[in-house]
């Protein structure tokens, strides 16, 4: 059964993004620090569509093999826009849904895979789920993810944490209140300890 995976870049000290992120400046100031590791292997590891070629250590190979075996993704609207659109197309080939408050205009990415679904949240995954079959979901975006966290549609997390303070910037979990989560895997890899959980129902 697909299930939807948060896979997220984070600080020790919870942010997803430094100061001044915006459209110029997608990771904010001293943000980029959290891609690191997914350039700091040797050899190939994944990459394609509008995926810039990763180079990730060893233990980290894994977790980037299961993020690009994804049937679809979702993913806000500003994080769209901040990487491009991936060129219109995240990995192969596979359904993007934006989800968005506001019908795309003439100069938004259009593709024959990107769908822009201004029905809400729920709706927003269930064409995600329905795009990628029996394979997961890739849910990209804090507000998005805070959002069908919020709307019980989120079932799991991979949140890659970077040994670094960023002190400010834009947080992963603002506000959300209580969820309970059931720790599935930690895995050490040089730069990033990936860490993964399942939402307790």
């Amino acid at each position: 059964m697909s299930r939807s995976v948060l896979y997220m870049s984070m600080s020790l000290d919870g942010f997803i993004a430094g100061p001044d992120d915006g459209p110029e400046n997608g990771l904010g100031t001293g943000g980029d620090r959290l891609h690191d590791w997914l350039f700091a292997g040797d050899e190939v590891s994944g990459g394609g569509g509008g995926v810039p070629e990763l180079r990730v250590a060893d233990a980290s190979r894994p977790i980037v093999d299961e993020l690009m075996a994804t049937g679809a993704v979702l993913t806000g609207r500003r994080t769209f826009e901040a990487a491009g659109g991936w060129g219109g197309d995240h990995h192969d080939g596979v359904p993007v849904v934006v989800f968005t408050r506001r019908e795309p205009g003439p100069d938004d990415v259009r593709a024959p895979n990107v769908h822009y679904e201004t029905g809400g949240i729920e709706a927003a995954m269930a064409r995600a789920k329905d795009g990628a079959g029996d394979r997961n979901v890739l849910v990209h975006g804090a507000t998005t993810a805070q959002l069908a966290l919020r709307a019980g549609v989120l079932d799991e997390l991979e949140i890659h944490q970077v040994p670094v303070l960023l002190g400010a910037g834009r947080r992963l979990f603002e506000g959300l209140g209580t969820i309970g989560l059931d720790a599935v895997r930690v895995i050490d890899a040089p730069g990033v300890t990936h860490l993964h959980y399942r939402v307790a129902r």
